[in-house]
């Protein structure tokens, strides 16, 4: 299996150059670069001597929760800039469960707080089928804090170089508001409703 560089057909973003979204889309590629060449080193270590190579090996393992994490969430993150941007539908079973959960504040009010942690990472919203509510968490390493099994509705990538062309540190929240300006909602209502 050898995974190959997603295409994304995104429009001319608000808030978001032409410029940052290349440079972006480069990151993601090199994710998807690193992926396989784990893969294919760890082939190659097993073939020649698995036990010798163990220690080796076990470190590309390592990696590669990384490298694999980096590549899938950068997924999530382009695909819901697809199709231009849509308003949240008031009458979706998102919207139905973000007003159970968030109430008055609202979820894209509760992302925007998340967002506003110090450090980089992701706001990641899951869907809670057991629970049956959403989760909103800042993960700070892709591949460490994930909320085990439950799936992905929305990503905000707020590490840096998803705005650093645009956008200084200091000016997060612009990127955050851009973010929005262009999100897809119609995207993250299907993820949602393919949970039910």
């Amino acid at each position: 299996m050898t995974y190959t560089p997603k295409t994304f057909n995104l429009p001319t973003l608000e808030g978001l150059s032409e410029k940052q979204i290349k440079v972006h889309l480069a990151l993601y590629e090199g994710y998807v670069k690193y992926v396989n060449l784990i893969m294919e080193k760890l082939k190659g270590l097993k073939e020649a001597d698995a036990e010798g190579n163990a220690y080796l090996i076990a470190e590309l393992r390592r990696r590669f929760a990384f490298e694999f994490d980096g590549m899938r969430m950068h997924e999530y993150y382009f695909s819901q800039l697809e199709g231009g941007a849509t308003a949240v539908n008031s009458d979706s079973a998102l919207a139905a469960a973000a007003s159970e959960k968030y109430g008055d504040q609202g979820l894209i009010a509760h992302i925007k707080e998340v967002a506003g942690s110090r450090g980089i990472g992701w706001v990641v919203v899951y869907a809670d089928p057991v629970g049956k509510t959403l989760c909103t968490v800042f993960v700070g390493d892709h591949e460490v804090g994930q909320l085990a099994g439950l799936p992905i509705l929305l990503v905000l990538d707020l590490w840096e170089h998803a705005y650093m062309v645009d956008y200084v540190p200091a000016d997060k929240k612009n990127y955050i508001d851009a973010f929005f300006a262009n999100l897809n909602w119609s995207i993250v209502e299907k993820r949602f409703e393919a949970t039910l």
